[in-house]
């Protein structure tokens, strides 16, 4: 190398050797996203949330090592329009799927979602759980709607099993031989955590995105036909000597069980060097059921809450959200920012470095993550479709809801009023008349749900 070559890079080498941390800093590594959405779990049944009884010790650990959220919100009241929501960033009333009566009703081909979303940004992508938006009949397959890989149930209804003889891989069925002729050897959910194990081993070299969608605490509603404990889980764990009923049993040992796996996932994090670079959100889909024998009331799984699953009073809606990401949240952190499952879209896109699709009903809420101040939605909007058209509306403190079976419009402040006991419809009639105006105004009708009439069949779509 002649004099003037070797001094040419030298001075290229220091040049750039100056420049690295602030290009580093202006070029920060894109965060792992880890996003865990339980299945009927309640706003009470885990103990950062205030259960007693049921032991979530890492569940916890998310919580005092990340920000505990007091008034998030999911996208409904049940299993399919709250994924919905959550694929499309649209609330129930602009979303395409909008109740689980139409067990396959697929999100339509020309909406983005947030698998699509997440891999154009250069993510690997994967979900393993229940889809819950679409059949093998229909165009809206996981594998289609963004996800790389798939390791799941389709149908919603299908997911009722924990034992199932099989699920899909992909595009194809998976068969669980060791549960054929009732054997009931292979616990589905404990594959699915297996599967993130594995895709963190197979990607932590790269940007990954998984969407965890274990079946946990939600009950077996077939089963429940022929016998009264229809909580399925392998064993009853620590709670095996509990002077509790066997169902009250299967409930704790199942979330119980859950919590395990993701202790499983913070040590591989941890042990990969991945850990200060995933952010992990843990949530459920809805409040907790009383289904499979189950009675919310033994744990008090809805908190001091007011409803349970298929209700839009806030027992029905309002969830446990914790997130983390060490080095960028701040731990310990309790934050009452109002916000929902449509802001999950946007907010993930955020940390992706993507930008998110025009027309979503949600924002990003990635200030709030990080302890900044944020502009609080204007309000915040459901609908519900089983027996009946219901509505709930959140401005602020004020919470106006129309609720099967009377389907009277009530009115409550939730911060004088959290479980929402005392109608103040008659004494604030200018607050219900301004509210009721959003009722009318923040919903588009669908051919699939409408305001009033005759729903049409899938099979008649």
């Amino acid at each position: 190398m002649s004099e003037l070559t070797r001094r040419q890079f030298l001075e290229t080498a220091a040049a750039v050797a100056a420049s690295g941390p602030a290009f580093a800093q202006a070029r920060p590594a894109r965060p792992n996203i880890i996003f865990i959405l339980a299945d009927d779990l309640g706003y009470g049944d885990v103990g950062c949330y205030g259960q007693k009884r049921i032991k979530t010790p890492n569940i916890d650990r998310l919580a005092a090592e990340g920000m505990r959220f007091t008034q998030a919100y999911s996208g409904s009241t049940v299993c399919a329009p709250s994924r919905g929501v959550l694929m499309t960033g649209l609330h129930t009333g602009h979303s395409t799927v909008r109740g689980n009566k139409n067990p396959e009703l697929p999100i339509r081909p020309d909406e983005p979602t947030l698998g699509t979303v997440m891999k154009s940004a250069g993510y690997k992508t994967a979900l393993f759980g229940k889809w819950g938006l679409g059949g093998p009949e229909t165009e809206s397959l996981p594998n289609q709607r963004g996800f790389d890989e798939f390791f799941g149930y389709l149908n919603h209804w299908h997911a009722h099993l924990a034992y199932p003889e099989h699920i899909w891989e992909n595009r194809r069925e998976f068969l669980l031989f060791d549960n054929w002729f009732n054997r009931r050897k292979t616990y589905v959910p404990d594959l699915f955590m297996e599967r993130t194990l594995k895709f963190i081993e197979q990607h932590g070299k790269e940007p990954f995105f998984i969407y965890l969608s274990p079946t946990v605490p939600h009950a077996n509603n077939e089963l429940m036909q022929v016998q009264p404990n229809a909580i399925e889980v392998p064993d009853q764990g620590p709670y095996a000597g509990e002077n509790w009923p066997d169902v009250e049993k299967n409930f704790a040992a199942s979330i119980t069980r859950m919590d395990a796996g993701i202790g499983r996932i913070l040590f591989l994090l941890k042990q990969k060097r991945l850990d200060e670079n995933t952010l992990i959100l843990f949530t459920s889909d809805n409040g907790p059921h009383k289904e499979g024998g189950h009675n919310p009331e033994f744990f008090g799984s809805r908190g001091p809450l007011r409803g349970t699953k298929r209700d839009l009073y806030e027992g029905g809606i309002r969830v446990p959200m914790i997130a983390r990401w060490p080095g960028k949240i701040a731990p310990g952190a309790t934050r009452d920012f109002q916000w929902a499952f449509w802001d999950l879209l946007p907010t993930f896109a955020e940390a992706a470095g993507a930008r998110a699709p025009a027309g979503l009903d949600g924002m990003s809420v990635m200030p709030a993550l990080l302890g900044k101040n944020q502009k609080p939605h204007e309000c915040l909007y459901w609908e519900f479709h089983e027996g009946g058209f219901q509505q709930a509306l959140r401005q602020g403190d004020w919470k106006l809801v129309r609720q099967a079976p009377k389907f009277e419009v009530e009115l409550f402040n939730l911060k004088d009023d959290i479980g929402e006991t005392r109608n103040v419809a008659a004494r604030y009639p200018e607050v219900r008349a301004r509210l009721e105006k959003i009722f009318r105004e923040a919903r588009t009708e669908s051919e699939w749900w409408p305001s009033s009439g005759r729903k049409p069949s899938f099979q008649e779509r």
